[in-house]
């Protein structure tokens, strides 16, 4: 008998015999519920392996916030340093330069210092230092010091400084410059974006809006990109940095880095400034260790020990032909941040060994902040920087604003973002090393903060202030209430930094695995 065309050839073929016996059948059923079972095992590993590659595909983002030198670039090269050590170890050479541009500028400040007390033109606390030599100033209310020929001759002979360091902060680019003055008057410029009105102080100051274009992942900034064009400089054929080497007999190669000229024979420029810097290094050593010049600081209360980018007290090792950066003055060496910079790290061991980090380093002016607010959206987490050694210093932007007032409106305005309610924000009390040196000279908080009140001028009660303070921030601030999470950390510290960070990473890749979850 034909079969009939309505049947299906392959429901035919996996058909059970038509003769089938009952023992054959419960046999078959078997082995049918057991094929089944594997391929359903086979079905989950592979469900599983595609969540897992999605997850680890996805990069971890974090975004570093807080105000000029709160020490988020430094935090940025702790994590480098700690967690992707092959990437470190090819780049810390190239911080060289820096290094030489950070020294000659501590030389540089001071020498404007000291020009300015023996042209006789008191100090004006409001001054920047490119004024110090220009306007006439009031008489003074102090003695004159008494300056000798040795201390104009030194003067004399590291004024050729002035011109390496032009020469330098041109190679490297604006990152090497730091901002003096700011038209943005307001601590969060974002505000008006983030909370759904606007802002008295920036309805109607368009810069404002500009910067959300103008600010923003830039290749021309950032740390690397001006490594890399000092790389390019260096290698650029018959290229050479252009000074002098003051007046010390006749004109050399080295000596005229700074006067303008350009050696004539064929060599990297860097070793240039390092030969320039080793044949002043007893000079600069005499003009940090010399009595007079100190009082000329101290009157005008000038600090350079607690700035970003301090090396002067280091110029015996730096200033030298041999000299090659440690990890510890790469993570002290300054080059401002502008606008938001992207860097991306795998991670080569700890918990996430092979995860890609993204890290968010940004510009902490005043003009620099409008440009935060589009990396709220899609962020892992936020460590805000807070440094509370500044507690009576002023915004380098902005003279009338105190840096910890300064610090405790941003962090409101962080923690009231509605785009941010359900990030998780870690808080780093940063420079207690400094804090504890300038409570340890008598300087009282109260006097700046009279918050603070009688309460005892030491570490533990001032950080426990600064961090119930801002806690108090965040919890009348936040939309939605959020665990407080603080340390108190100096990022200037690699040791005591990698071990928060161990704590920070594990927190962080938490929040992380979660968030993929609910996507």
């Amino acid at each position: 008998m034909g079969r009939s065309l309505d049947e299906d050839p392959l429901t035919l073929a996996i058909a059970p015999p038509s003769d089938e016996t009952p023992e054959q059948r419960a046999a078959r059923e078997v082995a049918e519920a057991e094929a089944k079972r594997i391929s359903d095992e086979i079905d989950e590993l592979i469900r599983k392996e595609r969540e897992q590659i999605r997850r680890t595909k996805k990069p971890v983002k974090l975004l570093l916030l807080g105000q000029s030198e709160s020490g988020k670039t430094a935090t940025l090269k702790n994590f480098q340093l700690t967690y992707a050590r092959k990437e470190w170890s090819e780049e810390r050479a190239a911080w060289r330069a820096v290094i030489f541009l950070n020294l000659v500028r501590n030389v540089n400040v001071i020498m404007a210092h000291f020009t300015s007390e023996m042209s006789d033109m008191p100090y004006d606390p409001n001054d920047s230092s490119e004024e110090l030599h220009i306007v006439p100033r009031a008489p003074r209310a102090l003695a004159r010091l008494k300056f000798t020929d040795e201390h104009r001759e030194l003067r004399e002979r590291l004024v050729p400084l002035a011109s390496l360091q032009q020469s330098l902060e041109g190679k490297l680019g604006s990152a090497s410059l730091e901002l003096h003055s700011t038209s943005v008057s307001v601590a969060a410029p974002f505000d008006a974006t983030t909370n759904g009105h606007s802002h008295p102080h920036t309805q109607h100051h368009s810069p404002h809006r500009r910067g959300m274009q103008e600010f923003s992942i830039n290749s021309s900034n950032g740390w690397k990109s001006a490594l890399d064009r000092l790389r390019a400089f260096r290698h650029t054929s018959g290229a050479a940095l252009s000074s002098s080497s003051s007046s010390r007999n006749d004109m050399t190669d080295t000596e005229a880095i700074g006067s303008g000229f350009t050696p004539t024979r064929d060599r990297d420029p860097e070793e240039d400034i390092a030969e320039l810097l080793a044949e002043c290094r007893e000079d600069i050593k005499k003009l940090w260790e010399d009595n007079t010049i100190r009082e000329v600081l101290n009157r005008r209360k000038v600090r350079l020990e607690d700035a970003p980018g301090f090396f002067i007290n280091d110029a015996d090792r730096i200033a030298s032909r041999e000299y090659q950066p440690t990890d510890d003055d790469v993570i002290r060496a300054r080059l401002r941040t502008l606008g938001v910079q992207e860097y991306k790290f795998i991670f080569d061991h700890g918990r996430t060994m092979g995860q890609e980090w993204r890290l968010y380093d940004v510009g902490g002016t005043r003009s620099s902040r409008g440009a935060w607010y589009p990396y709220f959206d899609d962020v892992d987490a936020i460590i805000f920087l807070a440094p509370i050694s500044p507690f009576d210093e002023k915004l380098a932007e902005d003279k009338r604003v105190n840096r910890l007032e300064d610090s405790y409106l941003l962090w409101r305005s962080v923690c009231s973002c509605k785009l941010l309610s359900r990030t998780q924000i870690i808080l780093f009390l940063n420079k207690c090393d400094l804090l504890q040196a300038k409570l340890q000279r008598g300087v009282r908080i109260r006097d700046s903060v009279p918050s603070f009140g009688d309460r005892k001028n030491d570490l533990q009660t001032a950080t426990k202030y600064f961090q119930q303070h801002f806690k108090e921030i965040s919890r009348a601030s936040s939309p939605v209430q959020r665990p407080f999470y603080v340390h108190l950390t100096s990022v200037i510290d690699t040791r005591s930094t990698a071990v928060t960070l161990g704590a920070v990473e594990e927190s962080i890749l938490r929040e992380h695995l979660r968030r993929a979850d609910l996507m």
